[in-house]
């Protein structure tokens, strides 16, 4: 299958964009990665270091890998997210897990292109949505799709940073696409409206301080110094992606997969901290937020809350300062801290003497002492 033929049929499945690169030529990305890995920045993240030794090349990974076929579907919101944060007690979600989770559609579409170009070439394929060792903005780069901008994300000239990715690796061997160059320049807005500062400098990135890892990946309690930095994201974080100037020639996407539930476009705090186990996942059916778990996610909620300046949320509060989850409880008491501290400090003697979790009772010791 030549290229024009293959970038055809991946439009005609519903691809925004498809691009070729040689998957077996020496590039510094893996150097990059294991320097980042190094230094700690991955945080909890033991995959990637469990990892690194596949994830640094496709080579790899598949030694027999000759051709990376790169695609992209876009998601572009059908309007700027940063007004939402301005609306405290409402949670802001990340416009990628506003609906659908992204990994079924694109792995289904990419394993209908695959079955296509085996057909006719006979070659061998393996397909990647973000579910294997395999860096996926890199080999983007690499095609020509875009480039990796100063917070380290992928931006294309033509559709801006709203952009999933998926990847098929081949033995075949195809004539690549010529490589995008930077065209961040002098910009920085990206490295300058991140709440956390979580970028070390262009192009670097600490995990550690980023909020969509501290939403998403971070297991244990979030670091007190980051609660107020999160405003009311509950998660992920689009603030790097949607300042960038070149969304401006982003479109809305067309796939009705991707655009926003209603209910996840602007949700109540006080509803979202209400949920149990079991509603949980009836709301989060097939979506991306389903895999952080119940406690996870209200634990961002309450640090929603306590940021929220919303009096009314107290009795929500309150209501999860016994919830059977200790991750819930220690949240709750800081939210009661920031929105109620003297009820707060009237609380914290009997419940130090009732809570056994050492993370909730340091909670409580901070409480005492408003």
């Amino acid at each position: 299958m030549e290229r024009p033929a293959l970038k055809t049929l991946a439009a005609e499945i519903g691809f925004t964009d498809a691009r070729i690169c040689r998957a077996d030529e020496a590039w510094d990305a893996g150097a990059r990665l294991a320097e980042f890995v190094a230094e700690g920045r991955h945080g909890t993240m033991a995959w990637m270091e469990e990892t690194l030794e596949r994830r640094q090349h496709p080579t790899a990974m598949w030694p027999d890998a000759k051709s990376a076929v790169v695609v992209a579907m876009n998601y572009g919101p059908d309007a700027d997210p940063l007004p939402l944060l301005e609306r405290k007690s409402e949670g802001v979600i990340s416009v990628y897990a506003q609906n659908n989770d992204y990994h079924d559609l694109i792995k289904k579409r990419l394993k209908q292109l695959a079955r296509a170009f085996v057909a006719e070439t006979g070659a061998e394929v393996k397909v990647f949505v973000d579910t294997a060792p395999l860096m996926e903005k890199p080999l983007a780069a690499k095609a020509g799709m875009g480039w990796q901008g100063k917070h380290t994300n992928l931006v294309s000239r033509e559709h801006g940073s709203w952009l999933f990715l998926g990847v098929m690796l081949t033995t075949a061997e195809l004539e690549p696409d010529a490589g995008e160059t930077d065209h961040c320049g002098s910009c920085r807005a990206c490295l300058d409206i991140c709440p956390t500062d979580a970028f070390p400098g262009p192009y670097q990135i600490d995990a550690r301080r980023c909020i969509s890892y501290l939403t998403i990946e971070h297991k244990d309690p979030i670091p007190e110094e980051f609660r107020p930095m999160m405003g009311n994201r509950i998660y992920g974080c689009d603030d790097c992606l949607a300042v960038c100037p070149w969304n401006k020639f982003a479109a809305t996407a067309r796939e009705a997969a991707f655009h926003p539930r209603a209910e996840l476009k602007g949700p109540l705090l006080s509803e979202l901290a209400a949920l149990d186990d079991t509603e949980f996942r009836q709301v989060f059916t097939a979506s991306p937020i389903k895999r952080i778990g119940r406690d996870r996610f209200v634990r961002n909620v309450l640090i929603a809350i306590g940021n929220s300046q919303d009096e009314s949320l107290v009795p929500r509060v309150e209501s999860l300062l016994a919830d059977a989850s200790p991750l819930v409880r220690g949240m709750a008491v800081w939210a009661l801290s920031r929105l109620a501290p003297g009820k707060a400090a009237q609380r914290a003697g009997a419940a130090l003497a009732d809570e056994a979790d050492p993370h909730v009772r340091s909670e409580w010791g901070a409480a005492a002492h408003p």
